[in-house]
């Protein structure tokens, strides 16, 4: 039951991801958004959650750092102003 809940957070990772790429890629969304870090922070979050499940340790890491870029982008955002949407 756990192996299967565990597939449906990585999975639903990956649609996030996904999602705002290509939201962003047709210009609905911007890659300075608050709406597109938060998205991609919950994404690599969840995929972070399967393959270290998993113990797939290089994903693990790319997860690790994908999240922190949107932390770090959530920040500027923050402090910045940026566009928030």
């Amino acid at each position: 039951m756990f192996n299967t809940i565990i597939q449906i957070v990585g999975w639903t990772g990956t649609i996030l991801i996904v999602t705002a790429f290509f939201l962003n890629a047709q210009g609905k969304i911007k890659s300075e958004s608050r709406a597109y870090q938060v998205v991609n922070l919950f994404g690599a979050m969840f995929i972070g959650a399967n393959v270290l499940y998993q113990q797939a340790w290089p994903a693990f890491g790319l997860q690790v750092v994908w999240g922190a870029i949107a932390v770090y982008e959530l920040i500027k955002i923050n402090f910045r102003g940026r566009p928030r949407t």
